[in-house]
């Protein structure tokens, strides 16, 4: 007869809401998910009767998400059996609902939210589109002669607004647009690159731009959203626009800059084909840092919560990288899930944990960083490669790609 073996834990929680008596609870060592989460909505029924409904849990055990039983967990982490274990449980992330999905003409490559309202989409038909979140198309705009890599948002009023899209034309155009007209209106076009511009990023606080591309060179820009001193772009009315020349040209990489990002004010991070990614310091115009890979970097994402980097390469691995490391390895973490190359990566603007990942394997995915061998959601709808994602709203996950398709999920994770 084989005698049950068991491990003493002490269930922890941060929601104070859910919080259970401190005590030392004797556990199967073959426990799983499951069956802690009976064990705590046993504990919550008798303790908390305001509590009606059922509560799904996640237990985070030496910093991972449980997804395997105890006794498997602590095997990959070589810890004894023989101890007391803490452990923490917090409110399950529900799965993202579908709200809508878009049709375009032609490949999507760019997605970007302007508060819970506007959605910009740049595309491979040369078009900017601008939608409601709820897919309700507002106008397309035809102003570049080549595909529109990325869009983006650059400030917001109670009626104008500004953004900026970049082109395989070589240009980037800053465009006006009042709450109440169909229509925006280009004004400036930024002119500096010599081939085709894949990426730009906007300075937290709004006054300035960079952006990358074919030609290696990142290219620093005023954001200004007037032409002239004093006199907002949206009173213009010259039917040519003006140019705008960068402030300035960094030189470091030997290959394209794929992606972009503002770290703060003053420092950028971008990543590229060649290899590396390399932060900048957009004040001395300098390389501060640099970190070097095994493969073409396609896509990256700065998060200002965590102060590190989400990355993806020309395989199936995302990959969380620490700058700020002084251990040697600045790679902390790989995520194994995606089948194909992974072609877009974005972190949560509100949580320190979660980021959303977009492949050509036609997948996308929201993760925990807490869980680097299963995402927690596959999100379903796409039939061709996943060009883009975007979560720069709290409220939406996007993601467009080679079908032709936007895919808008709600959010339900606004506790």
């Amino acid at each position: 007869m084989t005698l049950e073996r068991n491990l003493s834990i002490i269930l922890k929680t941060k929601q104070e809401e859910f919080a259970i008596p401190d005590s030392v609870h004797l556990v199967p060592i073959d426990s799983d998910e499951k069956s802690l989460n009976d064990l705590v909505n046993g504990v919550l029924k008798e303790s908390h009767a305001d509590i009606l409904k059922r509560k799904k849990f996640d237990f985070i055990c030496l910093g991972e998400l449980l997804r395997t039983s105890l006794d498997e967990h602590l095997k990959t982490k070589s810890i004894t059996t023989e101890i007391t274990l803490d452990i923490e449980y917090v409110l399950r992330t529900p799965a993202p609902a579908p709200e809508d999905t878009i049709l375009h003409d032609d490949w999507v490559s760019g997605i970007h939210t302007c508060s819970d309202k506007w959605i910009l989409t740049g595309c491979y038909d040369n078009t900017i589109k601008l939608w409601t979140s709820h897919g309700k198309a507002i106008t397309s705009l035809k102003e570049h002669t080549n595909i529109v890599k990325e869009v983006k948002w650059i400030s917001e009023t109670d009626s104008h607004k500004g953004f900026v899209s970049v082109s395989h034309d070589l240009t980037g155009i800053l465009w006006a647009w009042e709450d109440d007209t169909t229509t925006a209106k280009p004004f400036l076009t930024l002119k500096g690159h010599s081939r085709g511009i894949d990426c730009v990023g906007v300075s937290p606080n709004s006054e300035r731009l960079a952006t990358g591309g074919w030609d290696t060179t990142l290219k620093i820009w005023s954001a200004c959203l007037e032409k002239d001193i004093g006199e907002p772009i949206a009173k213009k009315a010259k039917v040519n626009m003006d140019v705008r020349t960068p402030l300035h040209t960094l030189e470091g990489h030997k290959e394209t800059i794929s992606a972009v990002s503002w770290i703060d004010n003053h420092d950028i991070v971008t990543s590229s084909m060649d290899h590396t990614i390399k932060i900048w310091d957009a004040e001395l115009n300098g390389i501060k840092n640099e970190i070097v890979g095994q493969k073409a970097f396609l896509s990256s994402s700065w998060s200002p919560l965590t102060k590190s980097l989400l990355a993806t390469s020309a395989d199936q691995y995302i990959r969380l990288y620490d700058p700020r490391s002084t251990e040697g390895l600045l790679c902390k973490t790989t995520f194994t899930s995606h089948t194909g190359w992974v072609s877009s990566v974005d972190w949560s603007p509100y949580s320190e944990y979660l980021f959303l990942s977009g492949g050509y394997d036609a997948k996308v995915k929201l993760w925990d960083t807490r869980s680097s061998k299963a995402p927690l959601y596959d999100m379903q709808g796409h039939d061709g490669q996943v060009l883009k994602v975007d979560w720069s709203n709290k409220k939406y996950l996007i993601s467009g790609g080679a079908d032709n398709r936007v895919h808008i999920f709600k959010n339900k994770d606004l506790l």
